[in-house]
């Protein structure tokens, strides 16, 4: 069986990294011993996984089904491994933890109280951006990424789903009017988030993105909170994640906007850990905790 889970090991690590030498050098032993495995993974399974040239590995149409499953195999064997550590290591230490600005201090920082109650041991370091930071490189532990993932080669584990709004200020729209369809957005004062993979001078539209509307308007931000309070204040209509209006929505500073196309559905709200770390217990702690604790908020906004 080790033998069988190293050959697994050797084969999604060789396309991951796109040559077996590399793998070889991830997993600590020698390129012969890499292909020995790979070939005996091979012949246990009756077939060919890629084709081997002297500048790269092709997958076969068998090793494209393969990969997507043995690389969910080692992510659940080193969940459970990591579940297995946290019953019998102390939970404590530095955790951190990389998370957008607006999600982090809307959502986030009000847990963190919840979070020590359960582990006193454990000191939270916050790092609050919407930059996408390379958790090795920076060494964070995990980071918080909304929206599609962008590097497949990240372990995620989905927490939440994200869903998209079109709203603006009661007085606004009483003083512009409010739009019904997409091209009446031309008309509009529209507040660009310059961060967003919606666009800044063209909304997009349309459930996989691809209904495009151009838009202007008088302020363009990196930050959804600042748009939001612009808004709330009548500068203009707002296009972004509904956790970031929910509050002004709820207290009425802000309306919906249905339009005659659907929202674009960018995805959901993700734990991402790097795969060439094992997570500490500290780390499966503070995922297992927002899985619980993130799921009833989102179905509030």
């Amino acid at each position: 069986m080790a033998d069988r889970l190293t050959g697994i090991e050797v084969f999604v690590e060789a396309i991951r990294l796109g040559g077996l030498s590399a793998a070889a050098r991830t997993l600590h032993m020698s390129p012969a011993m890499a292909a020995k495995h790979l070939t005996a993974l091979e012949s246990r399974l009756g077939t060919t996984l890629v084709h081997r040239t002297t500048r790269r590995l092709l997958l076969t149409e068998a090793g494209t089904a393969y990969l997507d499953r043995a690389t969910r195999v080692l992510a659940d064997l080193r969940e459970a491994e990591a579940d297995a550590a946290a019953q019998s290591v102390a939970i404590d230490g530095l955790l951190r933890v990389s998370v957008p600005m607006s999600f982090g201090v809307l959502h986030l920082a009000p847990l963190v109280a919840a979070f020590n109650q359960r582990h006193p041991g454990i000191v939270i370091e916050l790092g609050l951006s919407d930059r996408h930071v390379d958790l090795v490189e920076e060494r964070w532990d995990m980071a918080i990424r909304i929206g599609r993932l962008l590097d497949g080669n990240l372990i995620a584990r989905k927490l939440a789903d994200m869903h998209l709004v079109v709203c603006a200020s009661p007085s606004y729209l009483a003083r512009r009017g409010t739009p019904t369809q997409l091209s009446d957005l031309a008309q509009h004062d529209c507040l660009g988030f310059t961060l967003s993979m919606l666009g800044r001078h063209i909304w997009r539209f349309g459930l996989d993105g691809t209904i495009h509307q151009p838009v202007r308007g008088t302020l363009q931000a990196d930050n959804g909170d600042v748009l939001v309070e612009a808004a709330a204040a009548g500068l203009g209509l707002v296009y972004g994640p509904r956790f970031i209006a929910a509050r002004a929505l709820r207290e009425g500073r802000l309306v919906e906007v249905p339009l005659d196309q659907p929202l674009a559905q960018l995805g959901a709200i993700h734990a991402v850990t790097h795969p060439s770390r094992r997570p500490a217990a500290r780390t499966r702690a503070w995922i297992e905790f927002l899985a619980e604790m993130l799921p009833p908020m989102a179905s509030a906004w």
